[in-house]
């Protein structure tokens, strides 16, 4: 079935406005529909699956997009649009943009030069050939800019997961368990999920396996004291919560006020009643230091360049330059020193990001070591052995998409000297 006409003008539009990386593309993409009300949600789907297609091959389409007519604008567009529905739903096109799709459908993407193969901003793909190689740098950029599956955590407290599995069958919704989180589902489709009684009863919560993996390594326990340090929205607060069978208490820190209120309405499908929600004015509030060194466990899911998400955020590869590293570095560096007062003797302190750079994690760690004579690093492979996670590890976490199929994350986890 064809699109209408319009899905190509309205990708355009979107596109202009995202391409300025101003903010968020998903932000600036849900602004753009709420403007035009019009548009139905098969249009809707098609115009966000191009904007992403762009994103994601900015480098290759901008290269083909140098021959054929038209606004360039248009001509990256129709690309992202062809690839991912193919140019034959496209409806509306003149002749001469038909055969142009035509010639460039028929390049073979494996023959392009190393770098729009990679599709990734010159100074990022030369740290990861740098550290990695170029055969394994490339395999991850193009790990990177495939679609990421859906993951989905099931809420131990309300389901099994055995028992989801088959309730999403009769959806019919075929769910697989994850390889390593232990309460994790994945679906390759993306159906609406709102609308199903599992998801309106809490049992099931959209969550990256990557990110079940640092609750589970934090390793909560029933009746302790335990901080999220960064909650943000709240899927690790909730995955917690769970862990600790909603005992003890569960602090969930943010200096957003609007990022912990759509922990609410989450909350409330949870279950949960161990969880205390608090917005702080910044890593040295006076609510923390009321907390200093009572905290069994504390998870610090620091603010970080967000690289390791790329399949579903790609446009970050686009907004994050060297300078801002260095200034999420500052902030990463503050951030740890201040949560670990928070953690008693013989507790346990989690570092995490969704990076892929060195100086994001092992930097990070490996500093914060050399500063903090009262905390020793417990290897990653100990740690998992503990929680009987099947996963190779050295000292440290390092998940990648093109190994492990989940998001990009690392993590490094601390004990506070008795």
């Amino acid at each position: 079935m064809r699109l209408h006409p319009a899905v190509v003008g309205h990708t355009e539009e979107a596109l202009r406005e995202i391409l300025r990386f101003t903010g968020p593309a998903d932000v600036i993409l849900s602004r753009y529909f709420r403007e035009h009300p019009k548009l139905g949600p098969r249009e809707r789907g098609a115009v966000a699956e191009g904007v992403y297609a762009v994103l994601r091959n900015k480098l290759s389409y901008a290269s083909f997009a140098e021959s054929g007519h038209g606004p360039a604008m248009r001509r990256l567009a129709l690309l992202g649009l062809a690839d991912v529905l193919g140019a034959d739903a496209l409806a509306g096109l003149a002749a001469e943009e038909s055969d142009w799709l035509q010639r460039i459908a028929q390049i073979d993407r494996t023959a392009l030069p190393v770098t729009l193969r990679a599709n990734l901003p010159q100074w990022l793909f030369d740290k990861l050939v740098a550290r990695d190689g170029e055969a394994a740098a490339l395999q991850l950029a193009e790990a990177l800019n495939r679609n990421a599956p859906l993951d989905l955590r099931v809420n131990v407290l309300k389901a099994k997961r055995e028992d989801v599995v088959a309730e999403l069958a009769k959806a019919p919704i075929v769910a697989e368990m994850t390889p390593y989180a232990p309460f994790g589902l994945r679906l390759h489709k993306k159906p609406a999920l709102q609308n199903l009684p599992l998801f309106k009863d809490g049992a099931i919560e959209v969550q990256d396996e990557g990110s079940q993996l640092l609750a589970q390594i934090l390793g909560a326990k029933r009746g302790e004291m335990v901080a999220d340090f960064c909650a943000g929205a709240g899927g690790k607060t909730l995955a917690l919560g769970a862990m600790m069978r909603n005992t003890g208490r569960l602090y969930a820190f943010d200096v957003s006020e609007k990022r912990l209120a759509k922990l609410k309405p989450r909350l409330a499908r949870s279950g949960l009643s161990n969880v205390h929600p608090v917005v702080i004015a910044h890593e040295n509030d006076a609510k923390i230091k009321r907390l200093a060194a009572k905290i069994d466990r504390v998870l610090v899911d620091a603010p970080c360049s967000g690289l390791g998400t790329l399949r579903r955020n790609p446009d970050m590869k686009w907004r994050q330059t060297p300078e801002s590293i260095v200034e999420l570095n500052a902030k990463q560096t503050s951030i740890l020193a201040s949560a670990a007062r928070l953690v008693k003797p013989g507790g346990r302190l989690v570092y995490a990001t969704c990076s892929l750079l060195d100086e994001e994690n092992e930097a990070i760690a490996s500093g914060f070591l050399a500063s903090h004579a009262d905390f020793t690093l417990v290897p990653m492979k100990d740690v998992l052995a503990e929680q009987k996670v099947a996963l190779e590890m050295g000292d440290y976490l390092k998940l990648y998409p093109h190994i492990h199929q989940t998001d990009g994350f690392f993590a490094a986890v601390f004990e506070r000297k008795k």
